[in-house]
């Protein structure tokens, strides 16, 4: 999909505050997949978001190698692609949550930065094709969230990590608050800007209202294209910010952008867990804007942050978060 080019003007109070490197991706990005495409059919809302993550697609690093199954339900067979490096024993398992809105995205979405996890940890990687919007509502990509996780703690001994971006990063919050007393207990998770359902009428919520690459409209259209008839508002597993109940969560890494109206879910959220004797470290990436991960090879910011995210993985899944404990409390600005 082609366009013009981008008046800078147009870029707002946004300008300055950005990198050039990052703004090109941002103005690719919404060559590709523009902003008003949110009023289209979904199926087309897909099939444009899917062209966008082939162009950005960077390939699978040398050795990792990919295998496609099934997680079979009472119901419904959930896709899954686990990813290991060649010939080497996994220390850990990270079970991987994409985002998109709880609307779009699926295996091929998010393939190349679930490969590079897993060559950048070593650890086998299980990314989660769960169930859609607005076809699937809540409660349905919990569920399939949920049953991922009961698959591997079944079939495998291996230390798990919940891993997940955005949309995704829900999910995983949402499943380790419902199996933190299970017997095999994630040993940490890592969300990378996720949507918590935090306060509306908080900082960066306000702040960055009109933020690019996701607005506070977006995060309303998302909401209530998931939303059952009917959902309550308190449902931790909708919005893991209304638990009431924050104690013995796994050892946790909020990665969050600076100019994302979700930043300060990633704040609360390790607020309540610390309030609540855990360990638990918010990173707010300065300069950053949310779905920033696609920008990994092109934006030094950008790669510099996910190899820190790789890092967090494999501290969790080989430490059982004990490397956290010097920084909690505590929230890291990057240069």
């Amino acid at each position: 999909m082609a366009s013009d080019p981008i008046d800078p003007a147009s870029h707002g109070k946004y300008a300055d505050l950005l990198d050039p490197e990052l703004w090109d991706y941002i103005d690719k990005v919404n060559s590709r997949y523009p902003p008003e495409i949110v009023a289209a059919p979904i199926a087309e809302q897909r099939a444009v978001y899917n062209r966008m993550c082939v162009a950005f697609h960077q390939g699978r690093p040398e050795g990792v190698i990919a295998s496609d199954g099934l997680v079979a339900t009472a119901s419904y067979a959930i896709p899954v692609r686990r990813y290991r490096v060649a010939d080497k024993a996994a220390a850990a398992t990270v079970v991987y949550y994409h985002g998109g809105g709880f609307v779009l995205g699926d295996l091929d979405s998010h393939d190349d930065i679930c490969a590079e996890i897993c060559a950048g940890t070593g650890f086998e990687v299980v990314s989660v094709d769960y169930r859609l919007a607005p076809e699937h509502l809540h409660p349905a990509s919990f569920d399939d969230a949920f049953a991922v996780f009961e698959w591997i703690a079944a079939t495998s001994t291996l230390p798990i990590v919940l891993c997940g971006e955005s949309a995704g990063g829900n999910l995983a919050a949402a499943v380790a608050q419902a199996t933190r007393h299970h017997a095999r207990h994630a040993v940490g998770q890592v969300l990378i800007y996720p949507g918590l359902g935090g306060d509306e009428t908080g900082r960066s919520y306000v702040e960055h209202a009109e933020a690019p690459l996701l607005s506070l409209a977006d995060i309303d259209f998302y909401r209530r294209v998931r939303s059952a008839p009917g959902q309550s508002a308190d449902d931790p597993t909708f919005s893991p910010l209304k638990d009431r109940d924050f104690s013995d969560l796994p050892p946790t890494i909020i990665v969050t952008a600076e100019c994302d109206p979700l930043s300060s879910d990633g704040e609360t959220y390790r607020e309540k867990i610390l309030a609540a004797g855990g360990r638990a470290v918010w990173r707010e990436e300065p300069r950053l804007v949310h779905s920033f991960l696609r920008a990994r090879v092109s934006v030094p910011r950008v790669a510099d942050a996910f190899a820190r995210i790789v890092g967090d993985i494999a501290r969790l899944g080989a430490s059982d978060g004990a490397l956290i404990s010097p920084l909690v409390g505590v929230k890291e600005r990057s240069a």
